[in-house]
């Protein structure tokens, strides 16, 4: 008798599997959506907050203590772990920049990039050596 109900709830088991499946994409891209508009969030608010930073030789001022020609170097050394973005703290430590330091610098250039065409062609100047 055992069996049977061992089978019945392996049946049971795989007529829920599609759903549970999708149900865990929904809750993948709910947080994927939570993190962008956390991290919009962030960006903004460091793009309005003044820096007692002086800008860089690129006339960009530096966000949380780093500026672009050191946040295209530690970005670069990206290349060494294979793009591994949970590395990116252990990258930056090796510059002296902390974790919480480096997560607000890197919001906060990204966001620079993606909304100044001047400070996007600096970095890729930057980045490719061109």
């Amino acid at each position: 008798m055992g069996i049977f109900k061992d089978i019945k709830g392996l049946t049971d088991m795989a007529h829920a599997a599609p759903g549970l499946i999708a149900q865990t994409g929904q809750l993948a891209e709910a947080a994927k959506a939570n993190g962008a508009a956390q991290q919009a969030a962030g960006a903004q608010y460091l793009n309005q907050a003044p820096s007692m930073a002086p800008p860089s030789a690129d006339g960009t001022e530096a966000i949380a203590g780093v500026d672009l020609v050191l946040y295209v170097t530690i970005s670069r050394s990206f290349a060494e772990v294979g793009y591994d973005q949970a590395r990116g703290p252990e990258l930056a430590a090796r510059h002296g920049v902390g974790a919480a330091q480096w997560q607000m610098a890197m919001d906060g250039w990204n966001a620079r990039i993606a909304s100044d065409p001047a400070v996007a062609s600096a970095f890729n100047t930057l980045y490719t050596g061109r």
